[in-house]
């Protein structure tokens, strides 16, 4: 860093791309370049901080004579606002690398639940195919949840950091267990809570469906499902009635479109 005067410019661009991503409500390229310079700049402050405490408080004034008190007072006067110039740069660094990370893990959380909680799904979604996803899920989203949930973005693995992707994988852990642990009808019944059905944490609630039973026309190929009906193969251009539960995460990760 050449001069005081550039220090928070990175940060301050590391912001401005975080107010980019929520005005457009869109999901940037992790700036891994932009990230590490910061830090580089974190420890350039760091050293320069360190030099410029121990420079305010010496034991002698450089001949071997001990400073008095006085001196020692006028000394450390003079570096105080050094001091403090690099101690605010290194706080407002950290308070936008926080920033940052924080906006994206929240960006990130909305995804993972937009998708109804198929983490593989949204990992592999290719740029191709996930412009037929993001149709869908707009659509599934308009018929299930008033339209509150946000498609998925194209190629959301290329864009994620390798600790985004732990985190996303820890995050879907989580609610795994707590599923498993306080809302599942074993645990209802072991705890003696009454609970017979298990409570799907991942379903829409925004408007509580009004019949059990769905017509539903299918949008992507996903298989055998294995329903309350039996087995039933979802192809492309079929349509169904179906039970609402067996098939409800299906219309939330946009393979199924209710009619």
């Amino acid at each position: 860093m050449s001069n005081a005067s550039q220090y928070g410019d990175l940060a301050t661009q590391l912001l401005t791309e975080s107010r980019r991503s929520t005005a457009t409500n869109t999901l940037l390229k992790y700036n891994d370049v932009l990230v590490r310079a910061i830090v580089r700049e974190q420890r350039d402050l760091d050293a320069r901080l360190e030099s410029a405490l121990a420079r305010s408080a010496p034991d002698d004034d450089g001949d071997g004579d001990i400073l008095t008190e006085e001196e020692r007072e006028e000394l450390k006067n003079r570096w105080m606002p050094t001091i403090l110039l690099y101690q605010t740069a290194i706080l407002r660094n950290k308070r936008c690398l926080l920033a940052y990370h924080h906006h994206r893990l929240e960006l990130l959380k909305d995804l993972y639940w937009s998708v109804g909680g198929a983490l593989p799904l949204l990992l592999a979604l290719p740029p191709a195919a996930a412009k037929v996803a993001a149709g869908a899920q707009a659509a599934a989203s308009a018929a299930v949840a008033g339209g509150a949930a946000a498609a998925a973005p194209q190629d959301v693995r290329s864009k994620l950091s390798p600790h985004e992707v732990d985190f996303l994988r820890s995050y879907a852990d989580s609610l795994r267990i707590l599923r498993e642990e306080a809302f599942s009808s074993a645990a209802g019944a072991a705890a003696g809570e009454g609970i017979t059905e298990d409570i799907d944490l991942l379903a829409p609630i925004s408007h509580p469906p009004k019949d059990l039973q769905v017509h539903v026309r299918v949008v992507r190929d996903c298989g055998v499902v294995y329903t309350e009906l039996g087995a039933i193969d979802f192809r492309r251009g079929h349509r169904f009635l179906v039970r609402r539960a067996d098939i409800e995460h299906l219309i939330v990760q946009g393979y199924l479109e209710e009619l």
